[in-house]
């Protein structure tokens, strides 16, 4: 249950080896390789060696490929697994297999042409639906398109807009020119007109037209009448369609290369891997220079990963002034291993920092418990978790076994409050015997057992119990203060930051029972104020001394005490909780309705647990980044990535090499 110790890899081995050297660490995920920028930046390197180059950006476009398909498959042929279902396996020499990945490729591609086809023959379809919109207004009209009008007489199509008073426009062209103004159609938009008018007064009837907003119609130079052009369209329309569907069928046919695809983005992902890898490594031609980090409880395995090589390696310890760049693996138990998922959302320990799991772990899941106080939300969160670990097995377990630890814990505090689904069973138990003593007025079940509390009878209790909690978690932290500065040799500091304030507290306590007091004067507290005085002002002059005590008296007084506040919303959580499920059993048995009050106070708790479920996780979060990590916390790890497989899809059976 601590930080992994790391050391330092440098390696030179023939170029020559480097493809199959890659393919064993590859295998033995031991290795993460660092950037060579450094010494690329030191011009005696530089003048040696140079990047190895790979061809990561051809990679890159094939796995784009299989996840358009992927995309193109899941849209036209919906996978029918269920979101619970199990990955499948694969062993790794398939996995690798670069000539299944180039068979696939063709599979992909294929998909992704008959997607770009659908689109294409989606674009044809709205044009053709614009077009047909287009000529709608104009079906009435009889003529062929293309005729506009004879020697004598001139045919003009056009629209106006809808605000038009069409009395009024056909009045003004009649008045104006020799012309007769035909009404083919209106909508919310326009009025289209058909207007014949004789030659010689085409002009004037224009001008007429254009002073309410005529303007011509846009029908493209068609042929034919508006019937046959809409026909057309229509007989277009449906070959489209048909087309369309003939490749939707198409593609849903493919649905069974799905699995085939998934893999293969699993496979290209390791040749990215192994690619990126590439490009780490220095060269010179004739040999290849690799730097990085590696577990010291891997080396039995990197060892045998470079046996059969020519090559020549070392590992090292890294000295302080490396820490910043040694990657943080953190190792610890099947209890406290689940809090990596905090610690990660927080932020990695510093290489030569304090793995903060297993400190936190306990207060962490018992503050949970505490909040959520409930046998009923406890089973289902045990329940829940459980199936989802069993039945999809994920990646990265950590999120859900959090919840089962938390899930324990809620159960077994629930059931020191009695609350099962808040109080449900008095509620029901009352629905059928109102006269029922199953719920006494102390808050005890005569049939079973008597809670140790509850949050509505007990609420100072839990109150000034979550505040003490919340004192012995800021000890914990100040402890774990205490210790990592005394290995460090800086005891002096330790003793007039935290032992002092351990002192003074101690003082305090002690005084408010009038304990360890000669002449009415408290000592162990005047010990601690004279500490606190004494350590306050040693590194400070003249009249800054003054406003440095002050400030850390006013800081350290004020500090602690909202901090030790903070953990009232343990019992503000509990009893919030407690109080909603109440609410809405009481809602459910006034029907006076037992399946009523059943699925009411169904409908209620489930949403009071999806509340409480988010509303705990993220106040015990805050407890722990805020009011615990900051009295002895050192961030700014970064996670260890080795060379390693790593898939998404399936999981790989792993082979002896």
């Amino acid at each position: 249950m601590s930080i992994v110790k790391m050391q330092r890899l440098r390696l030179i081995a023939l170029a020559q080896d480097r493809d199959a050297l890659l393919d064993r660490l590859l295998h033995a995920g031991c290795v993460e390789l660092s950037e060579p920028s450094a010494y690329l930046a030191d011009d005696d390197w530089a003048q040696l060696l140079h990047r190895d180059a790979g061809c990561l950006p051809e990679l890159k476009s094939q796995a784009g490929e299989f996840r358009q398909a992927l995309d193109v498959l899941a849209k036209y042929a919906p996978y029918k697994g269920g979101m619970f279902a199990a990955r499948g396996t694969i062993k790794e020499r398939d996995l690798l297999d670069r000539e299944a990945a180039a068979a696939a490729l063709e599979k992909a591609r294929e998909i992704n042409g008959r997607a770009k086809e659908l689109g294409q023959l989606a674009a044809r379809e709205a044009r053709l639906k614009a077009d047909e919109l287009s000529l709608r207004p104009w079906e009435s009209y009889d003529l062929p398109l293309e005729e506009k009008g004879t020697r004598t007489v001139a045919v003009l199509l056009g629209s106006v807009p809808n605000s038009v008073d069409f009395s009024a426009l056909s009045g003004a062209v009649a008045e104006a020119a020799d012309a007769e103004v035909k009404l083919l159609s209106t909508d919310r938009e326009q009025h289209c007109l058909e207007v014949l008018v004789h030659r010689a007064s085409e002009q004037a009837a224009l001008e007429a037209l254009r002073s309410f907003g005529f303007s011509f119609a846009q029908l493209k130079e068609l042929r034919g009448t508006v019937k046959e052009n809409l026909q057309a369209l229509e007989v277009e329309s449906r070959r489209l369609q048909d087309q369309r569907q003939k490749e939707e069928e198409a593609i849903r046919a493919m649905g069974s290369v799905r699995e085939e695809l998934q893999i293969c983005v699993d496979r290209l992902r390791q040749y990215e891997n192994k690619e990126s890898a590439k490009e780490r490594l220095l060269t010179g031609g004739s040999v290849i220079y690799l730097d990085g980090w590696t577990p010291v409880e891997e080396r039995p395995a990197l060892e045998k990963a470079l046996s059969g090589f020519d090559c020549a390696w070392e590992l090292t310890d890294p000295a302080p002034e490396e820490y910043p760049e040694v990657p943080i693996k953190l190792k610890n138990n099947i209890f406290t291993r689940c809090m990596n998922t905090v610690t990660e959302m927080y932020s990695l320990p510093a290489y030569d920092g304090v793995d903060p799991n297993p400190l936190m772990a306990p207060f962490f899941i018992l503050f949970f418990g505490m909040m959520m106080a409930d046998i009923g939300y406890g089973i289902l969160m045990i329940l829940g978790t459980q199936f989802v670990l069993r039945k999809t097995k994920p990646k990265n377990p950590h999120f859900m076994e959090l919840f089962f630890w938390c899930g324990v814990s809620t159960l077994l505090i629930g059931a020191m409050t009695g609350g099962f689904f808040g109080d449900f069973i008095p509620k029901i138990v009352e629905m059928f015997n109102p006269t029922s003593t199953f719920l006494k007025a102390n808050g005890g079940y005569d049939w079973f057992y008597k809670p140790l509390f509850t949050p509505l009878d007990d609420t100072v209790n839990i109150m000034v119990g979550s505040m003490a909690l919340g004192l012995v978690q800021i000890f914990t932290g100040m402890m774990v203060s205490v210790i990592k500065k005394i290995q460090a040799g800086d005891f002096v500091d330790a003793l007039f930051s935290e032992i002092t304030w351990w002192i003074i507290l101690a003082g305090v306590a002690l005084a408010i029972f009038n304990i360890g007091t000669v002449a009415g004067v408290p000592v162990v507290l005047a010990v601690g104020a004279a500490m606190l005085v004494l350590g306050g002002t040693r590194n400070a002059k003249g009249f800054g001394k003054v406003t440095c005590l002050v400030g850390l008296i006013y800081n350290g007084v004020t500090g602690y005490f909202s901090d030790t506040l903070s953990y009232i919303r343990i019992m503000a959580l509990m009893l919030a909780g407690s109080v909603i499920a109440s609410v809405f059993n009481t809602l459910g048995a006034t029907f006076g309705n037992v399946i009523l009050f059943v699925i009411i106070s169904m409908v209620g708790n489930a949403l009071n647990l999806a509340l409480n479920l988010l509303g705990c996780y993220v106040h015990d979060l805050r407890l722990q980044c805020l009011e615990f990590f900051g009295r002895f916390y050192k961030e700014g790890g970064r996670p260890y990535q080795p060379l390693a497989i790593q898939t998404n899809y399936v999981d790989v059976i792993k082979e002896e090499q």
